[in-house]
């Protein structure tokens, strides 16, 4: 009997469980919901931007001799230093979303070490930043509580200083790692060069059929203004693209869960049976012996 009241244990344990896993599943698709709308707005304004870029950029390319001089589009050639930003969940229950990032990240690390190239790490997520520190990786900057609340003005300030420190010199190229949203069952892993710009995809005869009205002399100066709000917002939408990412992974996490869960309930249901039926058959095998022995 004993046995018995175990495996009620368990069944009602098991039970909770999957009431709790559904109800994160039903909560993660709402915020999917939302969160995929804002990704596919952000995605336009930033293809948008990079138009703009590429037009100005094309511009200088053609009309200057020399072609652009400006640090942001130079090609990258035996960096020194360079920044990695990352991008993780602050929470876990996502399936793998967080340690693909995480192992992208030490592929980075690995491969740039066997380079001689100094790698500031920087951190955006609870999970990736206990990880590194747990594993005793050196991180020059982290933050945590803004991958599951992307705000723009910390966005822009937590990115600001890895532009400026570029443009000074005291960094050679910045990498964005984070996990993107591709569709509601598939998260895509993104390694983006930020800076420098690639410039090799600026052609001259698009940026002659340009409708931008901008002075010639005005062109560097726009330029460089905008490269600051092209790699201010690569940071931000990669704030907005992985948030969506993550409900995605964690709906699916749940849904396995619960399913997982409803099989063992299940199983757990049939064991029951079994055990509740041989405890009966026990029993009347102790009746009947004992008649038995009376007569």
């Amino acid at each position: 009997m004993a046995n018995l009241k175990d495996i009620q244990r368990q069944i009602k344990s098991v039970s909770n469980t999957q009431k709790t896993t559904r109800a994160m599943k039903l909560v993660s698709t709402a915020k999917l919901r939302r969160a995929e709308e804002l990704a596919k707005r952000s995605r336009l304004y930033a293809a948008k931007m990079n138009q703009v870029i590429a037009e100005i950029a094309g511009r200088i390319k053609c009309n200057k001799v020399g072609g652009i001089d400006n640090r942001s589009f130079c090609k990258l050639e035996d960096p020194k230093t360079i920044d990695i930003i990352f991008v993780t969940a602050d929470k876990g229950l996502c399936g793998g979303f967080n340690i693909q990032t995480i192992k992208a990240v030490k592929k980075l690390l690995a491969e740039y070490k066997t380079k001689n190239v100094k790698v500031r790490l920087r951190g955006i997520g609870k999970k990736g930043i206990e990880f590194f520190k747990y594993n005793e990786v050196e991180l020059f900057d982290s933050v945590a509580n803004l991958s599951s609340k992307p705000d723009k003005e910390l966005s822009d300030q937590f990115i600001l200083t890895s532009i400026e420190d570029f443009k000074d010199g005291k960094i050679d190229a910045l990498y964005l790692v984070y996990n993107g949203y591709k569709n509601m069952i598939t998260q895509e892993l993104h390694v983006n060069k930020v800076l420098p710009v690639d410039a090799t995809q600026f052609e001259c005869d698009e940026a002659e059929k340009s409708m931008l009205e901008v002075e010639a002399q005005d062109e560097e100066k726009m330029l460089d203004s905008l490269v600051n709000r092209y790699a201010q917002y690569a940071m931000y939408y990669s704030l907005i693209d992985s948030v969506a990412a993550e409900h995605s992974a964690r709906m699916q996490a749940m849904d396995t869960a619960t399913n997982n869960a409803k099989d063992m309930v299940k199983s757990l249901n049939v064991q029951f049976n079994k055990a509740r039926q041989a405890a009966i058959t026990t029993e009347l095998i102790e009746i009947i012996s004992g008649v038995e022995s009376m007569k």
